[in-house]
């Protein structure tokens, strides 16, 4: 349960704010909300079986204080990539009828999460945590978050506060990942440390520099 909770909770986190979020809010102002959530789901199931199997996979091949480190660094990574932003495309928020309105949203969401941090945040996960709790809770974390956006979308015109959930969630992935990093390398050198930290440094550099070249 605890994998579970963590899993449900860290990418509920991971989707405020994210392309997928606007995309689930844009397409429930064409579709049926019902339709958008179910197909919402199934397409994110699809996907995170997938990601829980890698990271289960490669949780074998290292030992648990590297895994743990790494998987640490990577949410300080995703922690920059929400502050950063995704734009959403126009092809992407229009209106489109020419399939079902749940294989349109199947389909759109399963090609939006392949490489997207929510995918890449449950493989981290599934590194140091069983397979089955992971994969569902990442999903209805997703599912939930996306429901809420949509939520709140309709009910204040689309007028989110996107760039204070999006801080805020990066903060929580700063947090997170820094405490994970801390308890698998508290006995690892200086000298891994210090490469860490200008890991670090060079991905804020690349990913807010990219969210400037945005605005």
């Amino acid at each position: 349960m605890d994998a579970f909770w963590l899993s449900l909770v860290m990418i509920f986190i991971a989707e405020l704010g994210d392309k997928s979020q606007l995309l689930a809010l844009s397409l429930a102002t064409c579709y049926n909300t019902k339709v958008v959530l179910w197909g919402i789901f199934f397409s994110t199931l699809a996907v995170h079986v997938f990601s829980s199997a890698i990271g289960s996979f490669m949780g074998g091949l290292l030992p648990t204080d590297w895994i743990m480190f790494i998987a640490g660094l990577s949410f300080i990574a995703y922690g920059f990539w929400t502050l950063r932003g995704d734009a959403l495309d126009d092809e992407d928020a229009s209106c489109k009828r020419t399939i079902h309105p749940f294989w349109l949203v199947f389909t759109t969401f399963f090609m939006a999460e392949l490489g997207d941090k929510t995918m890449l945040g449950t493989v981290s996960l599934a590194t140091t945590n069983p397979f089955l709790p992971v994969w569902i809770g990442s999903t209805l974390g997703m599912v939930i978050s996306d429901a809420l956006a949509i939520g709140v979308g309709k009910i204040l015109g689309k007028n989110l506060p996107e760039q204070t959930v999006k801080v805020g969630a990066g903060m929580i992935f700063f947090v997170f990942g820094g405490l994970t990093m801390y308890e698998g390398g508290k006995g690892f050198s200086p000298v891994v440390w210090a490469s860490a930290g200008a890991v670090i440094v060079l991905m804020g550099v690349l990913f807010l520099r990219h969210r400037q070249s945005q605005v």
